[in-house]
């Protein structure tokens, strides 16, 4: 028998605590269907006997008190709501119980934005991480020891996992489940939950909003001109005329303030401007393509497949609806 706990925190998200009981549950059923023993033995964790979660909408009863250190032999974080830096604070007696399962052998997987409590305790630290791409910025800035990995949806590294934003987190699961169990069951769970099972990034899911909040009234106003003007050549050497500045100069205080390159946060703002266009219209790919500053269609797709994980067709024909039709 695997004991699966999952620690149930303050504002957690409620789907985030009930689907991964509601998943190993099932897959004791799975395995009783084919004859064998159920693996899963599946309790909720507390600080207290009953957690207010997504924000005061509900209320969850644990099974065990930390307090009590039931000992698993994975413990999973639910992904969490609400002000993050509230949310941490509110929740801090859980570091010492997270850190000590840890300890004793204990594997760790956090579910999208529980990646913030799980860093909280220093565990990831020089280590590698997934999370929501939309909480990317405030990640790094709370957390710089940690290693983000962009458009992540499973990472593993020494017993701790981490997954991509949002329901992105039953691929985790799924990946647990296959670990502990086999293919077999883990397809059988994929297909009862309507969940495709080997999605291997977030990148189709991302929205680039680019990072403005740093002060550098310079660099804001070079952004807000590649924004305006996403269908042109632009050149760092022009761009760097436009404030005064020597490429180098530029280029620095751009990479600080926006923690992108130059020229990676052009394509960015052009790919960004493609994938609306793709979603909102009946464009083809070489229209698109030439209305964001591209000539060259083997570059353009080279970048438009690095950024969303999809060439330019196959995203088209993923995302584009007309009328709610898809075309």
């Amino acid at each position: 028998m695997k004991t699966i706990g999952i620690i149930v925190p303050r504002s957690a998200v409620t789907e985030s605590v009930a689907n991964p009981r509601y998943l190993f549950k099932t897959a004791n059923q799975f395995l009783e269907g084919q004859g064998v023993e159920p693996l899963f033995d599946v309790i909720l964790i507390g600080e207290e006997k009953e957690v207010p979660v997504h924000d005061g909408y509900s209320l969850i009863r644990t099974d065990a008190l930390i307090k009590e250190e039931p000992k698993v032999d994975v413990l999973i974080i639910p992904a969490l709501f609400g002000d993050l830096k509230e949310t941490l604070n509110a929740n801090q007696a859980l570091k010492p119980y997270i850190q000590s399962q840890y300890a004793q052998g204990a594997e760790v997987a956090s579910l999208c934005i529980g990646a913030f409590l799980l860093a909280n305790t220093g565990l990831l630290n020089g280590k590698k991480c997934s999370t929501h791409w939309a909480r990317y910025q405030e990640f790094k800035t709370m957390f710089p020891e940690v290693e983000l990995v962009d458009g992540g949806i499973i990472t593993e590294e020494n017993r701790i996992y981490s997954s991509g934003g949002a329901n992105s987190y039953w691929n985790l699961l799924l990946y647990l489940l296959e670990k502990y169990t086999n293919r077999d069951t883990a397809i059988l769970a994929s297909k009862f939950f309507a969940v495709d099972i080997d999605r291997q990034s977030q990148a189709a899911f991302m929205m680039f909003a680019g990072q403005k909040d740093h002060g550098d009234q310079a660099i804001l106003k070079v952004q807000q001109y590649i924004e305006e003007h996403y269908e042109e050549r632009l050149m760092i050497d022009d761009l760097a005329k436009m404030v005064a500045l020597s490429r180098r100069s530029f280029e620095r205080r751009f990479k600080e303030a926006t923690q992108n390159p130059v020229l990676g946060y052009v394509q960015r703002v052009k790919m960004e401007v493609a994938k609306r266009s793709f979603e909102a219209s009946k464009k083809q790919v070489a229209e698109v393509m030439y209305e964001v500053g591209y000539t060259d269609p083997k570059a353009f797709r080279t970048v438009f497949k690095k950024t969303t994980g999809l060439t330019p067709l196959a995203y088209r024909n993923k995302y584009q609806k007309i009328n709610g039709v898809q075309v």
